[in-house]
């Protein structure tokens, strides 16, 4: 994507189709005159008189607890300097998406215009009864560790200024597992650090605390080695010179362990790198490019430990690791400082996450088979769903035991279970959809790629490396759009009307004669049928021309699936073709079938929907845990259509006893954990969250699926074919241009799982 591209993408959110990135909305009924005069007068005063009386009834009447004030005066706005308040406001409302997003904390921006640190900090003091915590963001060193250390001070709620401690919180953690695999001891360690800024001063600080000795650590600014017999050094650099004879990191390199950078790209060569240690440990975290290029870096040392801030190699040092989990811990306990101990206990709970046995949905998300503890693995990855339950709670005992908690967690396991709750599953789907398919891009045929939302998802999937477009369509109408979304990558264009592709037109026409000659097809028919899209782009997935192909923009569900199903068929051991719709879910994400195909199914049908559905689930990480929908409850109604699902479920407990699932049962009781306890604890759903849905027939099916994205502007994800040889897939008529990008991301991950089963079998 070109600069001047991404920069009118980047205006485009940020100005469409409301302004910023973040809103405030109600938690509380407000339909009614009685709601209102609950929330306002009078009813309003109640709660102010017992905050009156004693104040810490704030958290218990108000939204204080869950909010944090994301504080910046604009003077060190990510590599941009100085810009001031109002242009750092996108980044503060960022940092608010992120709380929200990882750790359901309510996250309010304030700007405030002033580089006088006195009136900075006397302002936050004045706002700070309306908030649990305070994020300073951007603001520049000095300035930033005296603003910090003051309202640590003078507040008692928690403070934290995340430029300096989130890096060194994530670092440290990789720092620790990294020494672990070199067998190196922090206390022997010769750490180089490459910057003087508040993350590098942090990061000194921190790795001290875990044993770091400072005559063991040469620290560098832009004018080279900090030397203790240097004039003039300024306060916040006095603890971190050096007594050694050096003045460059050629020389601070020479026999150096540990290596971190917090400065500008490509400031170490590999004749430094050589100059190292055996096992050296390289953090090169300069953004966007490292201080050594990843590749080049483990091309010179095969004994390299590395981390950079990027995503794109392994062991990414992500704030967003550290900051939401710790506030969200601190929160919590409601504790009036975020002290050493609390950071400390998050490097700790970082480090020992990365040796536990990694869920399946993380190994999805980074296409990995067994992402294990090792060089390529000293830290979590940002998609790990365990980082809500198990960093808040070590950040919380640790606040307990330092004596900064007003509110102990008595109950550590009901305390999980909140956290869980929080996690956020309802936006990580999408994320951990595209993170995989760009594992291992396919090229996916876009059978209608001459209107316009179809080649502006083929261009985002294009850029995002998800998947390698194949456009199908009139091409003079392609390249015509494609200049006006100054979409100019150099991508196949076939046009199957035209006389170009004649010879494959006859190669495909053959293939689909021989197969659908005895259903009346002969072979005249066959070569007009190959001048459609949909045939001829199933044809190109069918001969291994392309890995998947997504159509349906433009045409009615009905006269995209009969091509497919008659050029593509079913799998093998497959009766009906159905579909999935995964519905993105305040709950988490929703498995939905059949919601496309099947009218009415029967008991056997709708087992193998069943089967199908949880094989789909279980593809995108998720444990299904499956409920047979009716209108009637376990027996309830001796109609036919309870008697079909409650065979259906007899079929699938004889046939996959490991399967969880049950029925026939109401949506209600399948929906509501403690409702379905309550009334059937002998079902195998007792106790269990349901995520999957399998309907007893089409019309309901598809009436719900659709009543959810509507009135609850729930996103979906589909329809996905399931059943079919291929991996073919039908968006709906008239798809946005996110829900055309899921659905190549879906078709990728199709061909990705397929090419896996058949290399599986080749193997045996």
């Amino acid at each position: 994507m070109s600069k001047e591209k991404q920069r009118r993408e980047a205006l485009i959110y940020h100005a469409k189709p409301t302004p910023g990135k973040i809103k405030i909305v109600p938690t509380k009924p407000y339909s009614t005159q009685r709601d209102l005069a609950l929330a306002y007068s009078p009813g309003v005063a109640e709660p102010c008189l017992e905050i009156a009386k004693d104040k810490e009834n704030v958290y218990k009447y108000t939204s204080k607890g869950n909010l944090v004030a994301i504080i910046s005066n604009g003077t060190a706005v990510l590599g941009l300097g100085n810009i001031g308040p109002e242009a750092s406001k996108p980044v503060m409302e960022g940092k608010g998406l992120l709380f929200k997003i990882f750790a359901d904390i309510d996250g309010m921006d304030i700007e405030i215009d002033t580089e006088d640190v006195d009136k900075f900090i006397e302002t936050v003091k004045m706002i700070a009864p309306t908030f649990g915590g305070i994020n300073l963001e951007d603001i520049k060193a000095p300035e930033a560790f005296e603003i910090e250390r003051r309202l640590k001070e003078e507040l008692d709620i928690p403070v934290m200024h995340d430029d300096q401690h989130g890096t060194a919180i994530i670092s440290a953690a990789a720092l620790l597992n990294a020494l672990e695999l070199a067998n190196k001891k922090m206390e022997e360690v010769r750490i180089v650090i490459s910057g003087a800024g508040a993350a590098a001063v942090s990061c000194t600080k921190l790795y001290k605390a875990f044993g770091a000795k400072a005559e063991n650590i040469v620290m560098l600014d832009s004018k080279g080695v900090i030397r203790k017999d240097a004039e003039n050094l300024a306060k916040s650099k006095i603890e971190f010179a050096t007594d050694r004879k050096i003045d460059t990191l050629d020389e601070a390199m020479v026999d150096a362990d540990v290596f971190v950078g917090l400065s500008i790209a490509n400031i170490v060569s590999p004749q430094m790198l050589k100059s190292m240690a055996d096992n050296p440990i390289v953090f090169a975290m300069a953004n966007p490019n490292p201080e050594i290029d990843y590749d080049l870096a483990v091309a010179t040392r095969k004994d390299l430990i590395m981390a950079t801030g990027r995503s794109d190699h392994p062991n990414q040092v992500n704030n967003v690791l550290g900051f939401p989990f710790i506030f969200r811990g601190a929160l919590d306990v409601r504790a009036t400082a975020i002290n050493e101990e609390m950071k400390m206990a998050a490097v700790k709970a970082l480090a020992d996450l990365t040796k536990q046995p990694v869920p399946e949905q993380v190994n999805i998300a980074y296409g990995e088979t067994r992402l294990t503890f090792g060089r390529e693995y000293i830290i979590p990855k940002p998609f790990d769903q365990r980082l809500i339950y198990e960093v808040p709670p070590a950040v919380a005992r640790a606040a307990m035991e330092s004596g900064v908690a007003k509110a102990p967690i008595l109950d550590w396991e009901k305390y999980k279970e909140e956290l869980m709750l929080r996690s956020g599953n309802d936006n990580k789907v999408v994320r951990l959809l595209h993170s995989r398919a760009r594992t291992n891009a396919k090229n996916i045929v876009f059978a209608e790629a001459d209107h316009l939302d179809v080649l502006k998802a083929a261009q985002i999937v294009h850029e995002e490396g998800i998947a390698v477009p194949i456009l199908l369509g009139r091409k003079d109408i392609i390249l015509e759009l494609k200049k006006e979304l100054d979409f100019d990558a150099d991508l196949v264009i076939i046009d199957p009307m035209s006389e170009e592709f004649d010879e494959r037109h006859i190669r495909y026409a053959t293939k689909y004669w021989e197969s659908r000659k005895r259903s009346g097809v002969t072979f005249y028919s066959a070569k007009i049928k190959m001048r459609e899209r949909n045939y001829f782009g199933s044809m190109m997935v069918l001969e291994g021309d392309a890995d998947g192909m997504i159509s349906g923009y433009s045409r009615a569900y009905p006269t995209v699936v009969k091509p497919i199903l008659e050029v593509i068929g079913r799998a093998a051991g497959v009766k009906k073709v159905a579909t999935v719709n995964i519905m993105i879910t305040e709950r988490g994400p929703l498995f939905l079938a059949d919601t496309s195909i099947n009218i009415e199914p029967n008991a056997e049908e709708l087992a193998d929907i069943a089967q199908m559905t949880a094989n789909v689930a279980k593809t995108f990480g998720f444990d299904p845990v499956l409920a047979m929908l009716s209108y009637a409850n376990f027996g309830s109604s001796s109609h036919p259509n309870a008697r079909k699902v409650r065979e259906a479920v007899r079929m699938l407990h004889e046939n996959d006893p490991n399967l969880v699932v049950d029925g026939e049962i109401q949506t209600d009781f399948a929906l509501n954990k403690e409702l379905h306890q309550s009334k059937f604890p002998f079902s195998k759903l007792a106790g269990k969250t349901v995520n999957t849905l399998i309907f007893p027939n089409l019309e309901s099916a598809n009436i719900t699926y659709k009543l959810l994205k509507e009135l609850n502007s729930a996103d979906s994800i589909g329809p996905i074919m399931v059943g079919l040889r291929k991996s073919v897939h039908i968006m709906q008529l008239g798809a946005s241009v996110d829900e055309i990008v899921n659905m190549a991301a879906v078709a990728v991950i199709d061909a990705q799982e397929r090419e896996k089963r058949k290399k599986a079998k080749e193997t045996v």
